[in-house]
């Protein structure tokens, strides 16, 4: 089966019995070891579903954008942020993020799974160019693997259902490194891990990950 990864889909996805389930997810561990000791500003959280990596940015002092695809999805969000106490800290936007422009430049941009209806590379190239000068970038996306199936869900990883994504939608560290302009970016993390955990069958599975952090020279 091949995903669009349009509208449509992410608002089937979100209205789903699997939504309660993706929306209790903890922040990614892999933002929280990262990007803890960055000192707060703006930050644009790109294709945050349920707002738990949003909210955790909040409660440590960042002002944060929240920008989904799927209104389900942030008004689940918003009630979570409402919650922690820290909506008067964030800003959720409904946007196709293969066609939305953000009005400036933000100190942190930050993507975990998301995938749009443009190819997954491109994808992270429009998300790079939403850095502002001395800012960080921080994805986390799958890991592709050569025997990657075709046919599984790409909502994988972030408590979204199977743990294998479609291979249109995993990359390697390598792959976004080398669209980082060396004259533009320093890369600080350019990572590929394993981590396990439980999943909501209670079977345990495993997570490929892909990590990198860049910070923005100019």
């Amino acid at each position: 089966m091949t995903h669009s990864f349009d509208k449509d889909y992410w608002d089937q996805i979100w209205r789903g019995d699997r939504a309660a389930a993706m929306a209790a997810g903890r922040p990614n561990p892999h933002l929280v070891r990262e990007v803890g000791d960055l000192t707060p500003g703006t930050a644009l959280d790109v294709g945050c579903g349920a707002g738990a990596e949003t909210i955790w940015l909040a409660t440590r002092g960042w002002q944060v954008t929240g920008a989904d695809i799927a209104a389900a999805a942030l008004a689940r969000a918003a009630e979570r942020a409402a919650a922690a106490g820290v909506a008067g800290r964030v800003r959720w936007v409904e946007a196709d993020l293969s066609r939305w422009e953000p009005e400036a430049g933000y100190d942190l941009v930050t993507t975990h799974y998301a995938h749009s209806a443009m190819p997954q590379l491109d994808f992270y190239g429009r998300v790079a160019s939403w850095v502002a000068p001395a800012g960080t970038l921080f994805i986390v996306g799958h890991l592709h693997h050569p025997d990657h199936h075709h046919d599984q869900d790409p909502a994988a990883g972030h408590g979204h259902g199977e743990t294998e994504p479609p291979a249109s939608a995993s990359v390697r560290a390598a792959d976004i490194t080398a669209r980082l302009d060396p004259t533009i970016w320093e890369v600080v993390t350019a990572q590929e891990s394993r981590r396990e955990l439980t999943g909501h069958d209670g079977h345990p599975a495993s997570i490929h990950d892909v990590v990198v952090r860049a910070n923005r020279r100019r």
